[in-house]
């Protein structure tokens, strides 16, 4: 597959950016230091291509072997209300269009893009990402100023409280707040570096759901906890609202410590993910009873007639390790009995880089990050593969098992005070998890403008 200029819809681009301009000039007209209302507006159009690799094989979910390009492109308004004292209310109008690697999400445990998701097509789609209600509750133990920006309005609240999120969001705008790795938008591009890859979180297809999220902040302590709705059926859109059947919950502990007089945090997450899903076991004995070639994942829509519990934990590090320095460091590990529920397929995550501001050699606005991930898959899905099996996004018709590796680096350049240009090179060893195909070489320019 070859993306010509004409896939692109150059116009609409310009004219959101030329729209974002005049929103900008009108929402930040008069800065203050407590806002009653907001409207911000990002753009971001992120650009991907792999030359050809050798593979002994290839099945229907693979990643095709031929040099290929993909694109993405997002336009998100950020649109927020203090309807009363502690109060926020927030509405995401978004606009995705894009076209992934091999025309299909398929052939990769750790995708290269993390907007790929929100993707369908060269035709621009609106829908609502969020539509929320933030209330905060403060406790004392000193005052902390909030900066205007992205679903925040200018003001301040104290570092002891307790905030409740409901309606409609991502779980990771509660969760995994990791200050070095976490927004695909302006960090790393990669899904294992911007959460854990083996977070099977409930949402839709696109990455967001409905749900309940509470927090609590007491001194150098934090805890999380949130169900949310997952999809009706696994990796769709549609949501399942019956939240006394089918959910996902979370439940996240954060230390903040100083170390060496610099600033960090421990984060450990545990999750738990009930739905009507299939095992691999009786996935496997479904295909045994049934030989023949598939071309999707026939045999767990088959073995899809039973409720199921996942789970997982992880544990997050992020640690200043000078004024312009920092490391992080994500590890989880998911019980990988059953198919993949809403994300990826990824059993075992590992992540950990560096992440250099710009402020070193006199460009502050600027990063530049290393980034290494390891994903690994458990007994039941490698052999479910190695028996032919296909999965939602994987399936080579034949597994030679080794764990996937990818390396990535990226540079953010500011352009100027609204927009940065991302060079990106990621390097993928064993994609979906196969000694037998790659290695990949990704790579990638992103084009981010937020005002």
């Amino acid at each position: 597959m070859h993306i010509s200029r004409a896939t692109f819809s150059w116009p609409f681009f310009l004219l959101t950016l030329t729209t974002a301009c005049a929103l900008s000039v009108i929402a930040n007209a008069e800065a203050a230091d407590t806002e009653d209302y907001s409207a911000h507006l990002q753009a971001t159009l992120n650009w991907q291509k792999h030359p050809g690799f050798s593979a002994a094989y290839t099945g229907p979910n693979s990643l095709l072997t031929n040099a290929e390009e993909m694109y993405t492109f997002s336009t998100t308004a950020f649109l927020g209300l203090r309807p009363w004292q502690g109060g926020e209310l927030y509405y995401n109008p978004e606009i995705a269009e894009g076209v992934p690697f091999s025309t299909n999400l398929v052939g990769l445990g750790g995708y290269t893009n993390g907007e790929i998701t929100r993707a369908g097509g060269t035709t621009p789609i609106l829908y609502r990402q969020r539509l929320f209600l933030r209330q905060t509750w403060n406790n004392g133990g000193g005052s902390e100023t909030l900066e205007a920006g992205l679903n925040q309005l200018a003001g301040s609240q104290d570092k002891n409280r307790i905030v409740l999120t409901a309606g409609n969001f991502s779980t990771l705008d509660v969760f995994d707040p990791n200050s070095y790795a976490k927004d695909p938008r302006t960090q790393f591009m990669n899904w294992g570096n911007w959460t854990y890859a083996a977070f099977d979180y409930a949402a839709d297809a696109r990455g967001f759901g409905w749900g309940v999220a509470a927090e609590w902040y007491q001194g150098s302590w934090a805890v999380r906890v949130a169900r949310m709705t997952g999809p009706t059926e696994p990796n769709l859109l549609p949501v399942d609202f019956a939240l006394d059947v089918h959910y996902g919950d979370q439940l996240e502990v954060e230390h903040a410590h100083t170390l060496f007089a610099r600033p960090g945090k421990l984060r450990v997450l545990a999750w738990h993910n009930r739905a009507k899903l299939a095992t691999f076991n009786d996935a496997l004995i479904w295909l045994k009873a049934n030989p023949g070639n598939y071309t999707g994942p026939d045999a767990l829509y088959a073995a899809r007639h039973t409720e199921q519990d996942k789970y997982g934990v992880g544990f997050n590090v992020e640690q200043e390790l000078s004024d312009n320095l920092g490391f992080f460091l994500r590890v989880m590990q998911a019980d990988g009995r059953t198919e993949t529920h809403a994300f990826t397929e990824v059993d075992g995550s590992f992540s950990t880089g560096l992440s250099f501001k710009g402020s070193a050699w006199g460009r502050g606005e600027d990063t530049f990050g290393i980034g290494l991930s390891e994903n690994t898959i458990s007994s039941e899905r490698k052999r479910f593969l190695q028996a032919g099996g296909i999965s939602f996004f994987i399936g080579d018709s034949a597994l030679h098992y080794r764990p996937e590796q990818i390396f990535e680096s990226y540079y953010s350049l500011q352009l100027h005070k609204f927009t940065w240009l991302t060079p990106d090179y990621q390097f993928i060893t064993n994609p979906a998890y196969n000694a037998d195909r790659g290695p990949i070489h990704v790579f990638a320019v992103r084009l981010h403008a937020e005002f």
